[in-house]
């Protein structure tokens, strides 16, 4: 049920401007998600106990089982995934152990002949079973009866053979040698299995494969062995996922997953195969993660209750014409952060929809005022709802986390910082000292910082003089003053000159002025030099940092052409989407909305998300702290961490760097 307990109209107005479909529902039909059976199973037995079969287009797991001596039973016990629909190419184990021989050829040897006088009543098919041979052998040594019937009397011939039973001794596996830094799943991936069932065909291959070690594997054709393309990322199909799940997971629709997986259309998606998908920073095999992901552990699908409390201002926007309504958006900047925010929560709630959750959804307009908040809370039914999602701005979420403290309701901020802790707030900001502290501990850690300088203005001299502390070594340059000795807010070439030294130098940046972070990264910028022997030049290189990354770098005069060349790098609580990502979120948005998702909309879509799927996969939004210690989504992972005494905050960093134009992880 999806409950907008404001200014209906007033919202849905605003919504049609920019072409936002925005409905009221009252009731929202129980969504019944069927959940498919996972068999798990523990294989401790030896190799040789086991074999693989590829399977032919229309054989089924009745002829399988005869070919090879065992029961359907037994290559279900192994293949769960089998009963349901058994494709072509499927890899099955086989267990072999139970066989007799995988196939056997009856040849038939003429070794003479016994002679017959027919008597009454004997027909062809009474002296082929006394003879153990066949209607078709006797005819064959006695031509005549091909033209007349068996009468009594007859002198026959009867074949004697000898029988001899040929087995086909069939190679179901072979040998394979490990190749140097090869893990489980490129194998698995390789010959087309899951890790499972490599894991069953070797139980004693151990936990980390080592260079030249022999294991078994399928014993497909060299043609039909696939090959790991790095330009791609693999991914490995874990417990309930279906084409949905990875759509919404990688952004990556089921018709290009089977284009990039030949084979996939037919066998289907099985428990831990492994996938080729393009490219991504965020889901990887080759990349660790020890982030939870609530998709696989969706386990209560009973209705959940949350509510949204953001700033519209609603009573202030003009409707009187399209016009005067634009303007109050351009000039609000609270309707402005408040509707980017819900549009990425509308799509939450859609995905959300789609996973089979059943949801209410209380919207609420604070209109920025305290007064309004502690109305909304003493006019509504607060008692039941499961989460609380905002308001935006600190003194309206104070007011509303004491109010709710009562109910032991959880709280989450989206925006606010250095918030005051009550025991049921959330605050998803990571504090400004983690962020700090994550890019000093990074600086002290890289072996090539070399000569360290420091930059800043007047207003962050005392982060400046922290730094120094920290780097004793370190020289400072300040923006430099104006005859009256108010800050100038520039440097000069020469100041920076004077500092730097051959070899490698690490720059930190402090200021929150744009035209100073330009000035100061454009000199910088300019003065690396490659070493050049014959001209005598020394090689000086320059990376660049800050312990406060702000809004003064990305201002339109900052050059990422040159923020790429100094390798910037600065801590963050939500990471830059990677276009290469291809997020299913991203292309979602723009075909609703029509225009790319802002920082707002993401962090609305990831906050919303997260409540919901911790609300679903754990007792409660508190216990949710301990069975999810840190996830993580499109621009935000969460991990928070409970003060001794009071709430939680998020303690999840990024680290980030300017890299070829474009915004990249550090890998740590």
């Amino acid at each position: 049920m999806y409950v907008v307990a404001t200014s209906l109209m007033a919202l849905t107005n605003v919504y049609k401007l920019f072409g936002i479909r925005f409905t009221k529902q009252n009731h929202m039909n129980k969504l019944i998600s069927a959940l498919a059976l996972v068999v798990l199973f523990t294989l401790s037995v030896k190799a040789q106990n086991f074999s693989t079969h590829k399977v032919k287009k229309g054989e089924t797991i009745e002829e399988i089982a005869k070919l090879y001596y065992v029961t359907p039973f037994d290559i279900y016990s192994l293949n769960p995934d089998a009963k349901t629909k058994l494709k072509p190419n499927t890899i099955l184990i086989i267990p072999i152990s139970k066989a007799k021989k995988p196939k056997i050829t009856i040849v038939k040897e003429l070794n003479g002949f016994k002679n017959h006088r027919v008597k009454k009543k004997e027909t062809l098919y009474s002296l082929a079973k006394q003879y153990e041979v066949t209607e078709a052998d006797i005819k064959k040594h006695n031509t005549f009866l091909y033209a007349n019937p068996l009468r009594k009397g007859d002198k026959l011939q009867i074949p004697v053979f000898k029988i001899t039973e040929v087995v086909e001794e069939s190679k179901p596996t072979k040998v394979y040698t490990v190749l140097p830094k090869e893990g489980k799943w490129r194998i698995a991936y390789k010959y087309g299995i899951t890790v499972a069932e490599l894991e069953a065909l070797n139980p004693e291959m151990g936990e980390v494969l080592q260079e030249g070690q022999e294991i078994n594997v399928p014993n497909l054709e060299d043609t039909e062995e696939k090959q790991i393309d790095e330009q791609y990322s693999y991914y490995k199909v874990l417990p309930k996922e279906g084409f949905y799940r990875l759509k919404v997971k990688l952004g990556v629709t089921q018709e290009e997953l089977e284009t990039l997986n030949p084979g996939l259309s037919d066998s289907g998606l099985k428990v831990g195969m492994i996938l080729k998908i393009p490219f991504s920073e965020t889901y990887s095999l080759t990349k660790e993660s020890n982030s939870v992901n609530l998709l696989d552990s969706i386990r209560d699908y009973t209705p959940k209750h949350i509510a949204i409390m953001l700033p519209f201002r609603l009573n202030r926007v003009d409707y009187d014409s399209i016009t005067g309504t634009k303007n109050s958006i351009k000039k609000d900047p609270y309707l402005n952060a408040s509707l980017d925010f819900h549009s990425g929560v509308l799509m939450a709630i859609d995905s959300l929809k789609q996973l089979g959750i059943s949801l209410k959804v209380d919207v609420y307009d604070t209109k920025n005022e305290v007064s309004e908040v502690s109305r909304i809370i003493n006019d509504n039914d607060f008692e039941h709802v499961d989460a609380v999602i905002g308001p935006l701005v600190s003194k309206n979420f104070e007011s509303a986390a004491i109010a709710l403290k009562k109910h032991n309701i959880p709280l989450i901020s989206p925006t606010g910082n250095n918030l005051r802790l009550y025991e049921n707030v959330f605050q998803t900001r990571t504090p400004e000292e983690l962020l700090k502290n994550k890019i000093i501990n990074f600086v002290k850690s890289d072996t090539l910082s070399g000569n360290i300088i420091l930059i800043a203005d007047s207003k962050h001299q005392n982060i400046a003089n922290e730094l120094k502390r920290e780097f004793n070594q370190a020289r400072i340059v300040y923006s430099r003053k104006d005859k009256d000795g108010n800050d100038s807010f520039y440097v000069i070439k020469e100041d920076i000159e004077n500092v730097l030294k051959p070899g490698h130098n690490l720059v930190f940046l402090e200021t929150q002025n744009e035209g100073f972070a330009s000035n100061a990264i454009s000199i910088l910028a300019s003065l690396i030099k490659k070493e050049n022997i014959d001209e005598g030049i020394e090689e000086i290189s320059i990376k660049l940092t800050t312990t406060n990354y702000n809004k003064a770098f990305e201002g339109e005069e900052i050059s990422n052409q040159h923020l790429s060349k100094l390798q910037f790098s600065y801590a963050s609580g939500a990471r830059v989407y990677n276009e290469k990502d291809h997020s299913f979120f991203v292309k979602a948005y723009e075909q609703k909305y029509y225009v790319m998702p802002s920082n707002r909309a993401v962090k609305g879509f990831d906050l919303t998300m997260d409540t919901v799927l911790r609300l679903v996969s754990s007792q409660d939004f508190y216990t949710s702290v301990i069975n999810a210690p840190l996830t993580e989504y499109l621009e935000n992972k969460f991990a928070y961490k409970k003060k001794l005494i009071g709430g939680y905050y998020n303690e999840a960093v990024y680290l980030l760097k300017h890299q070829d134009l474009t915004i990249v992880e550090v890998e740590q």
